[in-house]
């Protein structure tokens, strides 16, 4: 999940070297904060938040087979 976040963010933003994905997995969960720029910030997120829904709607779609919800934020 981790290689797939990072090429997909890394390919929407100006600042590549500045992405930072780091994962928690609790029992019910796990827990993905993705951290870019402040100038990135609103490609990642997108208009009214399309990007990021549409990274989360592929990445729940490819790793759903687990049995834990995938939290994906972005700061």
């Amino acid at each position: 999940m981790r290689s797939f976040l990072e090429f997909a963010v890394k390919s929407l933003v100006d600042h590549p070297e500045e992405v930072e994905i780091s994962e928690r997995e609790t029992a019910e969960a796990i827990e993905v904060t993705i951290k870019v720029s402040k100038e990135d910030l609103g490609k990642v997120i997108g208009k009214n938040g399309r990007v990021i829904k549409a990274i989360r709607t592929v990445v729940r779609n490819i790793y759903g087979s687990s049995k834990k919800r995938i939290l994906i934020s972005v700061a």
